[in-house]
Order: structure tokens, then sequence, then C-alpha cells
């Protein structure tokens, strides 16, 4: 597999996801991208970024890591997560997350209910397709609802999750900032220059930041160990798949002569039982089995 490194940082790598979004000094960025996400249902003012390395209230509890974590002005949690590729329990993670910010906001001892949660929202960008997503459906909004009545039934606990691939939209067809942010994303590291499209003052901001000529030598050494990272990762699962799907062929191909095989051994057992040779003989003759012969 060929890869180019372009002019602007892979925003979808490790190094240039956290580069972009994961910076204080340059956090209107992604207050940006999340009051897009979530225009129309609350406007975000500001954020502390909080460190992403979560243990539980006890000691054998699993460690998490979220790639990044932050607060709003409110106390609601963001969890912000890159999905490279499909997990078997990638669902279960997500609301493990979300729970263990949950749990944490009840004190130790405290041993009633009255206590108003705060809100948890986890915000995942995938490079992969869920198997039973609708096609063309890219960003689902998940919360708990009342089945029956499809009516939101608690809306402090929400996941959002975009599936990049799904999203098509050319230049011309970006119709709103989160448009023009989900282009950004797929597309920003193939980019020569930066689209007339995305002229807003806070895409000129990532563009910016985002050139790779302008990076010290240790985040271009970090982002170049990220890459090859990221393309040896990319290259073997391509070769995982070429050699399952020479496999398959080679089975096919096998499968094909035995098929063969059989049919032949069938039309010589036809003909041995119009000559009136017995059954156990034409078994013995052909390997067929008794009963596939006294159909014949």
């Amino acid at each position: 597999m060929e890869q180019k490194v372009g002019r602007f940082i892979d925003p979808l790598s490790d190094f240039g996801f956290k580069h972009l979004f994961g910076n204080e000094p340059n956090k209107d960025i992604l207050i940006d991208f999340l009051n897009q996400l979530f225009k129309g249902r609350k406007e975000i003012a500001d954020l502390v970024y909080s460190p992403t390395e979560h243990t539980g209230d006890k000691e054998e509890s699993k460690k998490v890591f979220f790639d990044l974590l932050c607060t709003g002005t409110n106390g609601e949690q963001f969890i912000i997560e890159m999905q490279r590729a499909e997990q078997r329990n990638f669902r279960d993670r997500a609301v493990f997350y979300t729970s263990r910010l949950i749990n944490e906001q009840l004190s130790k001892g405290e041993n009633h209910w009255n206590i108003e949660l705060k809100e948890v929202y986890l915000i995942a960008i995938l490079e992969f397709n869920f198997k039973d997503s609708q096609p063309g459906r890219y960003l689902h909004n998940v919360a708990l609802t009342n089945t029956d009545t499809n009516e939101i039934f608690y809306n402090k606990l929400g996941y959002k999750f975009l599936e990049l691939p799904k999203f098509v939209k050319t230049e011309a067809e970006l119709e709103t900032d989160l448009d023009r942010w989900f282009y950004l994303l797929k597309h920003m590291s193939t980019l020569d220059k930066v689209p007339a499209v995305l002229n807003k003052r806070i895409f000129q901001k990532v563009f910016k930041i985002a050139e790779i000529s302008k990076l010290t030598r240790e985040e271009k050494e970090m982002y170049d160990s990220n890459l090859k990272a990221r393309w040896d990762y990319e290259n073997s699962i391509a070769f995982a798949k070429e050699e399952a799907e020479k496999k398959g062929i080679e089975k096919g191909i096998e499968k094909g002569i035995e098929k063969g095989r059989y049919e032949e051994a069938l039309d010589i057992a036809s003909e041995l039982k119009k000559e009136g040779l017995s059954v156990e003989f034409i078994a013995k003759t052909t390997k067929l089995s008794v009963v596939e012969i006294e159909k014949l």
C-alpha cells in the first residue's frame, strides 16, 4: 500500500487528533466542533481538559484511558474517542466509559439519592461502519428513550457516533458547519490547500495548526512515529485480507474439484447400476454410500 505524507497532518491519527483537539490554548477548536454537534440542543461556552486515565473505586477495578475528556462550565462531561477499526465489544466499551464517569459523581459514603447527576456524553469518530446501521446515515444520536413513545426518557446521557466512511459529500454539497467539520476530518490529510468552502476563522486556525512544516522537531518525530505505526497497522490488515481472499479462492477451487469428482462418481455409479451390478460393488468402486447409489 503506497503511503503519502501531505501538507497537513492527519487529524485521525493519534498525534493529529490530540494536537488539534487536545491543547488547552486552542480549545476553541474543540468547543466549536462540539457546538456544531450539539447545535439546537446545548451551547458550550468553555471547556476544561480533564485527566484521561481513570481508575475505579476498587483496587481490582479496570483502568480506563480516554482519548480526550473535557468538562463544561455546567459540569457536563464529554468523552471524545477516535476508533480506527471495528471492535467486537465497542458499544459495550462506550457504555462502560460513561458509566465510570457517572459512578464517580456519587461521593463515597453517600447513602441517599438526594443528588442530581451531571450530563455525560460520549462522542466517537469512527473509521469504520456499523454493520447494522442504515445506508447513508453517518451520524447517530443515541439516548435513553421510551420504546413505546420514542420520547427521551433521560436527557443527561447521550452518545454520538460518526461513521466517517459514509460521509461522501463533496465540497459543493457542504451546507452546514457540521458538514464542513466532517469533510475536514475525512480529507484534510490529502489536501494541498485550504478549500474556499472552509474559509471560516475556526477552520483557518485548524489548517494553520495542522501545517506539517510548522511542527517542532519533537512534534514531527512524534507524528512520523505515529504515522508509521498507523501505516504498519493498515498494511497488516490489508495483507491479512489478501491472504484470506487468496485462501478463499483456493478453497473454492478445491471445492470445485471435489464437486466435479463427486458428480463424475455419480455418473459412473449410474452406468454401473444400469449394467445390473450390485450396490455393494458400485459403492466399493466409486466410494459413494449405498444410500446415494440407491437414490440413482
